[in-house]
């Protein structure tokens, strides 16, 4: 019986660096990520120059540092496209957008943090980033606090002036399988007794609705 190859040591690395790249600071240099990793920086060097080379990652020309590559962002957006979660959201988010007027979001935890799935820009002519793959800290963002604990949530902790309103969305089982959630400046989210009763109710039913498309039964123990 021939012995299980073992993990390889540079591909653990080469991942290890691409979390790192797809972290909220977008651009890393070697030396920052060597620091991180505990690497030298040689080794760092080479396999960032074949992580470029593969299109997993890019050089900025005015810095010299890192962030991720064109071929990795199509990959997990070929991944996002195939989610059943965003497949079954996609109509109750643009409707949600509509109702709001705010940038809508769906997210799920991957490794302790919120994977944006989905992103529904605000419905309007402001410039705006599309968040879709990106991944957000759970603790700071409503979306992951509603996936850690299942509750709604309004917070202003990652960026600030920005508040957050996000519900849970549940499987057949009932299982809390991602989040959906609006954000905008505390000014058009929040009144003097917190947060907008409008929003308030919007957000809820759109998880309500997002969970029945996938099977939640009985549903209405949300109300």
């Amino acid at each position: 019986m021939s012995p299980v190859p073992g993990r390889i040591q540079s591909i653990e690395r080469a991942a290890a660096i691409l979390r790192l790249l797809s972290g909220a600071t977008r651009l890393h240099g070697v030396g920052e990520l060597a620091g991180e990793l505990g690497l030298s920086k040689s080794t760092v060097h080479g396999l960032l120059r074949t992580l470029q080379h593969v299109g997993f990652a890019e050089q900025d020309r005015a810095s010299g540092k890192y962030r991720l590559g064109a071929a990795l962002l199509h990959m997990g957006s070929s991944y996002l496209d195939g989610s059943e979660l965003r497949n079954r959201a996609l109509n109750w988010a643009d409707a949600l957008a509509s109702r709001s007027d705010e940038s809508v979001r769906i997210g799920t935890l991957h490794d302790g943090r919120v994977l944006v799935g989905h992103h529904v820009f605000r419905p309007d002519d402001t410039r705006q980033a599309l968040d879709a793959g990106t991944l957000m800290p759970a603790h700071a963002s409503a979306l992951g606090k509603v996936l850690l604990a299942a509750r709604d949530y309004l917070y202003e902790e990652l960026v600030d002036g920005v508040v957050s309103i996000a519900a849970p969305i549940q499987d057949v089982q009932g299982v809390v399988v991602g989040a959906v959630g609006i954000s905008g400046p505390v000014e058009r989210l929040c009144d003097g007794a917190g947060a907008s009763s409008r929003h308030v109710s919007y957000v809820p039913e759109a998880g309500r609705s997002i969970s029945r498309e996938l099977g939640a039964i009985p549903w209405w123990r949300w109300a």
